[in-house]
């Protein structure tokens, strides 16, 4: 039976009647959320309605979809785990903060090649020094709503993290040492004489290289690509996102929700878990 997640701890009247009216179903309470079990698959139609509609998240879980059997959960890092761009706050120190945001809003929307742009605004950081980024790290950066407690269920069930990103390993590697984070995998700013140097060092992590991070991790820890759930915002995500088993997309641009299989516009990460029957 069909079963659609209403990320809500309360649900109001009315909402309640559209609900029925145009679904039916049983509603099960599930403390932070309802589990709604219904006769037919929600067409695309009457989704979007009722989204349009309703103050909060309504998820339908992809059929074949087992949340029991997860063992991985991939999530990105910038606008994701995380409330900022990294690189955006970094180039408010060279007083270039407009032009670089505006360039990693279109990467992220699709509109530019991931790498190309990613070169192309760190190429605006060369000479800046090093101690802008312990500056944006300790006064910008901040953990999205939810996200604690999305890693302590993780915990809890078994489920390994992950955290993939087109940014730098700078931000990556300390919030794993902080958080407890299992894999993680950024780029490499260059550094010289304490100054960046404008460059990526390695091989850029964009699409493909996210792709292939959780196919890699997927092997090492023997699970198949369906036990994994993938969580992005931005159309470098998409690639892994659609091999895993289930995907979310979180306050995300607009082709990746229409790509994923559940968004979170109202919810913080801790409606990642009510996806995976786990109250939080």
């Amino acid at each position: 039976m069909p079963v659609t997640v209403l990320h809500t701890p309360t649900l109001p009247e009315a909402a309640l009647d559209l609900i029925t009216t145009r679904i039916g179903g049983e509603i099960e309470p599930c403390g932070a959320f309802f589990r709604l079990h219904h006769g037919q698959p929600l067409s695309d139609s009457v989704l979007s309605g009722l989204r349009a509609r309703l103050e909060f998240d309504i998820n339908p879980i992809p059929p074949g979809f087992e949340p029991a059997q997860v063992r991985l959960l991939i999530s990105d890092m910038d606008s994701t785990l995380i409330n900022i761009e990294c690189v955006d706050e970094i180039a408010d120190f060279a007083g270039l903060k407009p032009q670089v945001a505006a360039v990693t809003a279109a990467a992220m929307r699709g509109e530019l090649d991931f790498a190309e742009s990613l070169q192309q605004r760190v190429g605006l950081l060369k000479g800046l020094d090093v101690e802008v980024l312990r500056q944006v790290y300790e006064q910008r950066l901040h953990l999205n709503p939810g996200a604690e407690t999305l890693l302590a269920g993780l915990r809890r069930r078994g489920i390994r993290f992950a955290l993939v990103s087109g940014g730098f390993t700078y931000f990556t590697e300390r919030l794993q040492q902080r958080l407890e984070i299992d894999f993680s995998r950024a780029n490499v700013l260059g550094v010289a004489g304490g100054r960046l140097t404008g460059e990526v060092v390695g091989a850029v992590v964009g699409a493909e290289a996210k792709r292939i991070f959780l196919q890699q991790l997927c092997e090492e820890l023997r699970i198949t690509p369906g036990q994994a759930v993938a969580v992005g915002d931005g159309a470098n995500d998409l690639e892994m996102m659609s091999l895993a088993g289930l995907s979310v997309a979180y306050h995300a641009k607009p082709r990746v929700q229409a790509q994923a299989d559940a968004a979170l516009n109202f919810s913080g990460l801790e409606g990642v878990l009510h996806l995976l029957g786990m109250e939080g």
